[in-house]
């Protein structure tokens, strides 16, 4: 019987063999050599264990404290037509990064103001200091509540604010520059299973002063993969 993983014919020591290259970011290819599983039998497990991921990330508590926000968007580095905000066959994702801690993605449909603050209104605590660029969309966090909002002016080419100390979004655009190159390397994701990579850099990212294995393992001991 495999405690980690639902009417599965592997057994555990296969499968902690496969959540240990797992952790350690080995491509499909590369697992399904080294243990000696069918590389369907692989895909479908990360599928599932991807899935286990992004349910973990959804159930964090409220951020608080020092708080960054900022979009992003993923895809084809050359697309024809608009470019930046806009551009077409880009996928926005919008990120909540904890200064010195863990982050949140959430892919979303548009950067309208709406969308954005709705999406900040339900994980990060009214208590709590936002950082952002100048983008207008953030307008009206104050008027919501929140305790205060910082803004830099990157339209300025300021990336740390002159005036007040501390004030940036390095956090979170690190996050981006890690995920980007971390899913570069699958040279296309389709759009139907992308939230689920992105995921996993979340996860990955928010344990990276941890033993990632261990909690690997104890999130497919609470959740088994199915």
């Amino acid at each position: 019987k495999n405690r980690y993983v639902a009417r599965s014919r592997v057994s555990e020591a296969v499968f902690r063999m496969f959540l240990r290259h797992v952790a350690v970011d080995l491509t499909a290819v590369q697992i399904a050599r080294l243990t000696r599983l069918n590389r369907n039998t692989v895909n479908r497990l990360l599928a599932a264990l991807r899935l286990r991921m992004a349910e973990a990330c959804e159930r964090e508590k409220p951020f608080r404290g020092a708080i960054e926000v900022d979009e992003s968007y993923f895809g084809p580095r050359r697309v024809k037509g608009k470019a930046g905000r806009g551009a077409g066959n880009k996928t926005i994702v919008f990120g909540i990064c904890k200064r010195h801690g863990r982050v949140y993605t959430e892919v979303v449909e548009d950067c309208s103001k709406h969308t954005l603050l709705a999406a900040i209104r339900g994980k990060v605590d009214l208590r709590s200091v936002i950082h952002s660029d100048g983008f207008k969309s953030y307008d009206g966090l104050v008027d919501m509540g929140y305790k205060k909002h910082l803004r830099v002016d990157h339209s300025k080419n300021e990336f740390s604010s002159r005036r007040i100390k501390g004030n940036h979004i390095n956090g979170i655009e690190g996050f981006w520059g890690y995920a980007k190159t971390r899913l570069a390397r699958f040279r296309g994701i389709n759009r139907n299973t992308f939230l689920f990579h992105l995921k996993e850099c979340e996860f990955r990212y928010n344990h990276r002063h941890t033993d990632l294995y261990k909690a690997l393992l104890l999130l497919c001991r609470k959740h088994p993969l199915s």
